[in-house]
């Protein structure tokens, strides 16, 4: 697959990701949470993918992915242990919490977005400039 049809391909994930956010703030409880549940379940396979294709490599971009797996462990650790007892209270922070981690993961992406950007823009730069050189890629 070429870097431009990757990158359009994120794109089209994120088209799909908006639309079931734009869906879920009119949603009830009970719908949301089947949509939460799928989305769990699709992230859950996308890293595995992505553990998959960086086992034995040496990618700059491992020990990110290692950092953000660990992160997101912890979050899903926390989120499950309050799910189970939970209180009013409780329920408020949990709520702020999950917010929070929310607004952070969108500023994650939002980055990780620019940085692929600038890392397609530059193989492309490097692809042009070996290719102008005569070499045969």
């Amino acid at each position: 697959m070429s870097l431009d049809e990757s990158f359009a391909n994120l794109k089209a994930e994120i088209d799909k990701a908006d639309r079931e956010v734009k869906a879920a703030v009119e949603a009830e409880r009970d719908e949301i949470t089947v949509k939460v549940d799928d989305a769990r379940r699709k992230a859950d396979a996308r890293a595995d993918e992505l553990r998959a294709k960086n086992t034995g490599t040496d990618s700059p971009w491992q020990q990110v992915e290692t950092d953000w797996q660990r992160h997101v462990a912890a979050v899903r650790k926390h989120v499950d242990k309050t799910k189970a007892s939970m209180d009013r209270d409780e329920a408020v922070r949990d709520a702020g919490s999950a917010y929070q981690d929310a607004v952070d993961a969108i500023d994650f992406a939002r980055s990780a977005i620019g940085e692929a950007e600038y890392a397609t823009l530059e193989a492309l730069q490097a692809e042009k400039y070996a290719r102008q050189m005569g070499a045969a890629l």
